[in-house]
């Protein structure tokens, strides 16, 4: 299984709430992710004991240009954030590089898999139960 892992601790209520439901990764990494995958989200640094926050599904990977992310890649990225240019210093951080505006980046979008049961499996459960 592959994992996503996040460095900031500070994204963990962001996880949890389904506030931050996408990554913005530097680099081509649509052959490590594919839409349909199962992953392993967690929080924590390298070489260190991390924290597993769930388990998701990737919805869609998607590779462009710094230049060209929009602002729902950015918000579901981190919704503290509104520009691009917040993003950018973000990025350079993580990355400990400059981040050109024709960088490529790949949008991660996923849902986490919930354990609990949820409105939608209830009245999957009723409809199923009608038809017997």
């Amino acid at each position: 299984m592959y994992v996503l892992n996040f460095y900031s601790p500070l994204f963990i209520d962001q996880l949890k709430r389904g506030r931050k439901t996408a990554t913005i990764r530097l680099g081509d990494k649509s052959a490590k992710y594919k839409k349909g995958q199962v992953v392993l989200i967690t929080v924590g640094f390298q070489h260190q004991p991390r924290e597993r926050i769930f388990e998701a599904v990737i919805d869609s990977v998607e590779v462009k240009r710094v230049k060209e992310l929009s602002p729902r890649d950015i918000e579901h990225d981190n919704p503290e954030f509104r520009r691009l240019d917040e993003t950018v210093h973000f990025l350079e951080q993580i990355y400990g590089r400059q981040v050109s505006e024709d960088d490529t980046v790949t949008v991660v979008e996923f849902s986490a898999i919930s354990d609990r049961p949820s409105a939608l499996s209830d009245r999957l459960r009723g409809v199923a139960g009608t038809q017997n």
